[in-house]
């Protein structure tokens, strides 16, 4: 019976993002050397890679993880008894929630730095990596078998709804084009959002 305690393993992991977030926010991704990182981890190098074979593997798990932690948290799963806006609602709001989070923000701008000059690392990370395996996407396929929404693409239709939240909470704050969202603005956005796309969508 497992207690639950990490492994060796997962705590030397843990280490290295560790290392890795802190290294990155430091000395950018190009000037952040895997030894670096690995000295930092208190870890061999070979480790490292044993873990992550490229330093972008690492900015995108780095990235990926808070993502899905704030996706995890949300604990919101389809119910056919309930409307469908405040179901959505309460995703959409914590998703935006987590685009203003300077944490969450500060990794971005480090991860953009590198990708916006390497895209082919981004590619390659990207390529089995499926974008509808959320609670949104989850969601959305549930509300949309029940036939409570009309036919879609669901990887569409999730893009589509995320374009409306980034270009509202996410490219402003993130370019520091404008300051921090409310939380009452935050809510506004994302009740803005979601019911453009439930009047699209909702059967």
């Amino acid at each position: 019976m497992q207690s639950g305690k990490p492994t060796r393993s997962e705590l030397k992991r843990q280490a290295i993002l560790d290392a890795a977030r802190q290294a990155f926010q430091q000395q950018g991704v190009q000037g952040t050397s895997m030894d670096a990182i690995a000295a930092l981890a208190q870890v061999s190098k070979r480790t490292v890679y044993n873990h992550f074979a490229t330093k972008e593997a690492l900015v995108l798990v780095l990235i990926t993880e808070v993502w899905h932690r704030a996706n995890a948290d949300l604990g919101v799963k389809y119910r056919a008894d309930a409307a469908l806006k405040p179901q959505l609602l309460q995703m959409a709001k914590a998703q935006v929630e987590l685009m203003s989070r300077p944490d969450y923000l500060e990794l971005v701008r480090v991860g953009f730095g590198h990708f916006l000059f390497h895209p082919e690392g981004m590619r390659e990370q990207m390529k089995n990596t499926d974008m509808t395996d959320n609670a949104i996407g989850r969601w959305l396929k549930a509300a949309l078998a029940d036939g409570r929404l009309k036919p879609m693409d669901v990887g569409e239709a999730m893009g589509q709804l995320s374009a409306m939240l980034k270009g509202a909470a996410f490219w402003p704050q993130l370019t520091r084009m404008r300051e921090p969202l409310t939380k009452e603005e935050q809510h506004k956005v994302a009740e803005a959002a979601v019911d453009m796309f439930l009047n699209y969508y909702q059967v």
